[in-house]
């Protein structure tokens, strides 16, 4: 068998990478593979393994493995005469690497920044900006500041401070297993360039942990996660405000930033959910009384009401609704407490020490952390993570080592398009369509201050177009020029990326930082011989897979790097491709500058028959707008007309001679908002493609557009489905409203369209988050799936709402009997924002791979996780939304509901529960309400307990998971006790609030007294509080 070449990493640039650097690099070291027995010389003379010549980076194959195991590599560096850009060192190192600890590692020498730079390669070799837990420390948290925070350095620092503190209290609160050992902090292209600053490599902003940036419209610093999938799975990203890092007055209301840090940490890594609510921060216990939501239960406080005019706030009593208390009511806890609060309830309480476990958790509370997590305590989540898998606790009072941090800056955007022109690219219209794509990308799509080149590739590489800056649209309408039209060879796609990389390393001196794009229609036996150079280069690999040939190992490229991993199906039109295209955009963060994909739609058209379509422009965007309609076999009729009327017929548009089957219309200035149409007639005398496509820039630096992101994955629950999922935003906040459909596209199969649902049913975790999501049931067997997202919305208000799974904020505190207020929370942030944003309509492109076959053509019914019980006429009342027969799809075939007095007995013994007898109900289409009535028995006394759960049964007796379980309690509470002059002072303008905790009531007349908290009389035949001082 023939070993495939193993390439030695590379030593790096000298000196184009800090010093300060080399303390981190050689601490971080990482080895994958160590190359034990064998002796070779390193050479940079362009040949062979080596990418450039003379550009100090010596690279050698090596073949010498006589079997699979753990190999030493040992790097000796030697110079007598070496001329080093700037700098001219004599040096003679040794450099050994194990692979052990930091502590182990033996570093010797004078030159350090080559020391520094061959470590910096080598850790190139495993980790690109994904955390990864290494004895016990998270190593390469990625931090990102938006391009739009105005410079300041005490971000940098106040963030590193925070980190540092969570480092500490994450390691105390996880019991000695977890900390923080390398962060990674992205500065903007925007901010002066400094020497501390390194240059980027496959990290970036939108793919970022951590994200520092501001909300658009109004200021709130609720510092929160974002999270779109169930209990046990990661979130997307952390969201901090700059001025939640600058301003130590949010102390008061979020606590120390260190412990927040930790609180979204823990819903970022571990996915596990708040354990209080602000939708209900009260609920009725099984001891019939009202206590505050939790965890643990027997947090003392007292529930208070900000009655606020204007600025002006008056704190008074919780008024009784018959059940609990008013909403708006907040519990204000008592500042030292007993009992160890959990950092995932409040964390800015004290004693804040531990999470809930299995022992302290409240499984009553109504908490997103028992409705999504299953009524699972914290603790027990965490332990069962890989994280917690794979570590053991550390003997030491304090973390092993302190946290490290680089500071890294973003440059501008370098860019090659890898094409394939191999003779394969002659089917299927793919070179026509390629060639539509790229210059679509090139002329609309890539980013002003880009540079650009082009490499084609078959059984060779040659560079078209060397690296040059986009400046203007001439600089675009040069580089269209070098796109290829004649196909023809082999394909080798390690010589494309090989050539690629070098007319990047010709231009800028390093490959760090610079991204690739890959086009391929066929297969490369050879194509895994690059892995090891991409893994060095810095570089991000996009991949684009063209029809159904592609190279299977094709995304490991961009797995490698962390690029993007296209698909597109063959088409007679290159719409498809277009949007694959498209995808492609900055990831720095700038939204200001990016293409936006409005329309994107192909027919086939009968003879004479018409296809209109209608493209809506919002006030988000405008600038730059292009309209293009494309077409296989003849030009067809066509014209637009804008909102106001005014046409552009074919003649207003460009034909490329180069092109004959596009015709584009660029609109001057900022683009009409309103509807657009498009009104195109099919005058060839057969049938044939016909494909439209709009893009266009936000019209405004300081408006943020609304854009929609996709991603997909299994979801972790039976059957591994495949979920789909678009977040449609503007600025951070979600919109609410939108209609958002998908259509999933493979070779040779017929396209599947679903609508996604931010309803809080089926895949969808939480209702209204901008979250859309739904099950993919239609898998065709093992292979590439595309993927279009469209989001629109239709001359309707559309509302804005804040994040959920974010940090608690602290109303106050009671201390010696008196309350203490803090500033309440901006009135807007607890309502949704009403904005008009008119018609507006956003594409989205992804896809994703099958490799093995659907373990399950046939699902059961999803769970139901909606559902929820009321008392209404002495009837209860069950509701819920309707699964489907096969997830969320279709509609279940009858319905099994459960009910105990228990709620932990229901949910481990559901089977064993009593039923319900449910036989008249018949279930609906997924995605309609259902509702239920049952009639308690007659012995059912006051005061007691009722939980619920349901499961669907499918027509093939597939049955689904347990429901959330719903509860309700069959009788009402009495009112709640007021206790009255309480000893305080007073100034006639400051109120402060005390509020007895419910009791139970067994008579007409209540008379209760709880000598121990309460002090109360009675005036004029009404409650009344006595006003105290109060301390903001």
């Amino acid at each position: 068998m023939t070993r495939e070449p193993v390439k030695v990493p590379e030593l790096g640039q000298v000196l184009q990478e800090s010093v300060q650097d080399l303390g981190y690099m050689i601490e971080t070291l990482r080895m994958e593979e160590r190359a034990r027995g064998c002796i070779t010389k390193w050479s940079s003379k362009q040949k062979g393994s080596d990418i450039v010549k003379n550009d100090g980076i010596y690279s050698k194959y090596l073949f010498a493995f006589p079997k699979k195991s753990k190999y030493s590599l040992k790097v000796h560096i030697q110079a007598k005469r070496t001329i080093v850009p700037q700098t001219a060192v004599p040096c003679s190192h040794d450099m050994s690497i194990s692979g052990k600890s930091p502590s182990q590692r033996q570093v010797m020498g004078v030159t350090q920044s080559l020391i520094f730079l061959l470590s910096f390669q080598l850790l190139q070799l495993i980790k690109g900006s994904t955390v990864w837990l290494n004895e016990n420390g998270y190593e390469d948290l990625v931090v990102a500041i938006n391009p739009q925070v105005p410079e300041d350095a005490n971000i940098i620092l106040n963030t590193m401070n925070m980190i540092k503190n969570a480092s500490n209290y994450l390691f105390e609160m996880t019991k000695h297993r977890f900390f923080f050992k390398s962060v990674k902090i992205i500065i903007p292209k925007t901010w002066k360039k400094n020497t501390n600053y390194s240059r980027i490599k496959t990290e970036s902003y939108d793919q970022a942990d951590v994200i520092i940036a501001d909300y658009y419209m109004k200021h709130v610093d609720d510092p929160y996660t974002l999270l779109y999938e169930g209990c046990k799975m990661k979130g997307r990203y952390i969201h901090f405000t700059p001025n939640f890092l600058l301003n130590e007055n949010l102390t008061n209301v979020y606590g120390e930033k260190g412990r927040v840090f930790v609180h979204e940490w823990t819903h970022f890594r571990w996915g596990v959910f708040d354990e209080y609510s602000r939708d209900m921060p009260f609920y009725v216990s099984e001891k019939a009384a009202i206590e505050a939501t939790s965890c643990p239960a027997g947090v003392t406080g007292i529930p208070v009401f900000q009655d606020c005019r204007g600025d002006i706030c008056k704190p008074r009593s919780c008024r009784y609704d018959g059940q609990l208390y008013e909403k708006g009511c907040v519990f204000i806890p008592d500042i030292r407490q007993n009992i160890s609060c959990s950092i995932m309830y409040m964390q800015y309480a004290r004693p804040v020490v531990e999470f809930c476990d299995q022992n302290t958790h409240n499984s009553e509370a109504p908490n997103m952390q028992n409705k999504i997590c299953n009524h699972k305590s914290t603790w027990e989540v965490i332990m069962e993570s890989d994280d917690f898998r794979n570590s053991t606790a550390l003997n030491t009072s304090a973390p092993s080592s302190e946290t490290t941090f680089r500071l890294l800056q973003a440059q501008e955007r370098v860019i090659c398009l890898v094409l394939d022109i191999s003779g394969s690219m002659r089917m299927h219209n793919r070179m026509e369509n390629l060639h539509t794509a790229a210059e679509t990308y090139l002329l609309h799509v890539i980013e002003t201050g880009s540079w650009v080149a082009i490499v084609t590739f078959d059984s060779d590489a040659t560079e078209r177009a060397h690296l040059q800056q986009i400046i203007d649209n001439g600089t675009r309408q040069k580089l269209v020029q070098f796109l290829p039209t004649i196909p023809s060879g082999l394909t080798n796609i390690c010589a494309g990326i090989h050539k690629g990389l070098k007319v990047i390393a010709n231009k800028m001196n390093t490959t760090y930082g610079s991204e690739i794009v890959l086009l391929t229609d066929g297969e490369d036996p050879g194509i895994a011989a690059c892995f090891n150079l991409v893994k060095q280069s810095g570089a991000k690999i996009h991949t684009i897979a063209l029809g159904p040939q592609a190279d299977k190992k094709l995304e490991q490229l961009s797995e490698l790097t962390g690029g993007l991993k296209l698909c597109a199906p063959d088409g007679v039109v290159p719409s498809k491709l277009i949007e694959v295209f498209s995808a492609i955009t900055s990831g720095n963060g700038d939204t200001s500058e990016q293409s936006i994909q409005l329309e994107s739609k192909e027919l086939v058209v009968q003879h004479s028959a018409w296809m209109n379509t209608t493209v809506p422009v919002d006030k988000t965007v405008g600038n730059d707008t292009f309209f293009s309609i494309a077409w296989n076999l003849s030009q067809p009729f066509f014209f637009l007309r804008d909102p106001k009327g005014k046409e552009y017929g074919s003649s207003d548009f460009t034909i490329d001679s180069s092109n004959p089957y596009t015709a584009r219309l660029r609109i001057n200035g900022i683009a009409e908002e309103g509807d657009w149409q498009f009104y195109i007639k099919n005058v060839h005398t057969a049938t044939q493609g016909i494909s439209v496509t709009a893009t266009s820039r936000p019209a405004c630096y300081d408006v943020p557009p609304v854009i929609a992101a996709v991603h997909v994955n299994r979801a972790n629950t039976a059957f591994n489905p495949v979920v789909v999922y678009a977040e449609v935003s503007q600025g951070f906040w979600p919109v609410l409203g939108a209609t958002v459909t998908a259509t999933i596209e493979k070779d040779d199969a017929t396209a599947v369209t679903l609508e996604l649902l931010d309803n809080g049913a089926g895949a969808d975790m939480m209702k209204s988050d901008g979250i859309y999501s739904r099950y993919f049931t239609s898998l065709q067997g093992t292979g590439r799936y595309s993927l279009k997202v469209k989001s629109h919305g239709r001359n309707a208000t559309t509302s804005l709402s804040l994040k959920r799974n974010q940090a608690s904020y602290n109303s106050g505190y009671r201390e010696n009997g008196k309350i203490y207020m803090t500033a309440p929370r901006p009135e807007f942030a607890d309502e949704e924002i009403q904005v008009q944003l008119g018609s507006f309509s956003r594409i989205s492109t992804g896809s994703f791979v099958m490799s093995t076959g659907d373990p399950a053509p046939i699902y059961p019914p999803c769970k139901v996780t909606d559902l929820h019980a009321r008392i209404e006429n002495r009837t209860i009342v069950l509701s819920w939304t309707a699964p489907g027969g096969d997830f969320d799809n279709g509609k279940a075939d009858h319905y099994i509901i459960k009910t105990s007095k228990n709620l932990l007995d229901l949910r481990n013994n559901f089977d064993h529960a009593t039923s319900v007898n449910c036989s008249n109900l018949i279930p609906k289409e997924a995605g309609r309400e259902e509702s239920f009535e049952i009639q308690p028995e007659n012995k059912t006394e006051n005061g007691t307990k009722i939980y619920f759960a349901i499961c669907a049964v499918d027509d093939t007796n597939l049955i689904s998971e347990v429901s959330n379980i719903a509860q309700t309690t069959w009788f009402l509470p009495p009112k709640a006790f007021v206790p009255l002059n309480h000893q305080g002072s007073t100034n006639g303008a400051n109120t402060a609030v005390i509020v007895a905790v419910a009791t139970l009531c067994a008579a007409v007349v209540c008379t209760i007294i709880n000598s121990t908290l309460y002090v109360f009389s009675k005036k004029k035949g009404r409650l009344e509080i006595e006003k105290m001082q109060r301390h903001v």
